[in-house]
């Protein structure tokens, strides 16, 4: 039994998957934090869709398909703020249109230019068969990310919790808002190696979300987060092997179960926990009555 369970380690195309998908969950948790108190998660669903113009021009181009990925991502965060500014436009509406716009534009560059780039690849990802260099392009993604929140992470926390606040006191929000979007967007290039534009999402809303029913200080919720994405990632890639399923969904169904059973059963902000609180207010009530 125990020589089944080492199976996927004998494998080096197993391991390089789970520590790269391990690497690519915590950055995802880490961010996911920011993205879940911002109320981002359409946006960094817009973000993940509007890459892949961007891969279908790199490769037109010859350029480094994580290069185009990353600048297409920062046009639609850019065209999104801009319609949202300078119309009667809802941010929601915004933003479907651009990364719906985007992604087709994608689609239509593939059908137009014929390529060895597969749709379902960049759609779904293919963490099994990602190359030394994608590998070495996501390592430097998240050393930047690091470095980000290294020098900014205090600000970007004040400013993701009171954005009136943070700009009272002198910080230039614009810097920030635009920090925030380049951590987003290059993660999600980085992110879609393993799981694909389209599960993505998952990866950077699912962990932070969980974190924070389980705690209410910042600190602890980012690094449940982190711990939390770079576990269920590795887990998933690892539970792939013995499913012969698709890594990144398994990656992403275990994050959505570990979030529901957080949902249900967190000792403060679960849903059983506020039925027994509900509970007893209503005992308390009757009893004073």
């Amino acid at each position: 039994m125990a020589e089944t369970l080492l199976i996927p380690f004998a494998y080096e195309y197993m391991r390089n998957a789970m520590l790269v998908s391990a690497a690519i969950g915590a950055i995802c948790g880490m961010l996911s934090c920011f993205v879940a108190l911002k109320g981002w998660s359409l946006l960094g669903d817009a973000l993940s869709h509007a890459v892949v113009p961007g891969v279908a021009l790199a490769w037109i181009l010859g350029l480094p398909f994580a290069l185009g990925a990353f600048a297409s991502g920062l046009l639609a965060a850019w065209l999104m703020g801009f319609i949202r500014r300078n119309s009667r436009i809802r941010e929601d509406a915004a933003i479907g249109v651009v990364f719906t716009a985007f992604f087709g534009a994608g689609l239509v560059l593939l059908t137009l230019f014929p390529s060895n780039l597969r749709l379902q690849t960049i759609v779904f990802g293919n963490v099994l068969g990602i190359a030394p260099a994608d590998a070495a392009q996501m390592l430097i993604v998240a050393g930047g990310v690091l470095v980000v929140m290294a020098l900014r992470g205090r600000d970007l926390m004040l400013w993701a919790f009171d954005a009136t606040h943070a700009r009272a006191i002198g910080l230039n929000t614009r810097l920030l808002q635009t920090l925030l979007l380049g951590c987003v967007a290059a993660v999600a290039v980085a992110a879609m190696v393993a799981v694909g534009a389209v599960l993505v999402i998952a990866m950077l809303v699912a962990p932070g979300a969980a974190a924070h029913l389980l705690t209410d200080r910042f600190g602890r919720m980012m690094a449940g987060a982190t711990a939390m994405g770079a576990a269920t990632a590795f887990a998933g890639a690892y539970l792939s092997y013995f499913l012969d399923g698709s890594t990144g969904g398994v990656i992403v169904s275990l994050q959505a179960l570990v979030f529901l059973l957080v949902l249900l059963l967190a000792p403060r902000h679960g849903l059983l926990a506020g039925r027994r609180a509900r509970r007893r207010m209503t005992l308390a009530a009757g009893g004073a009555a």
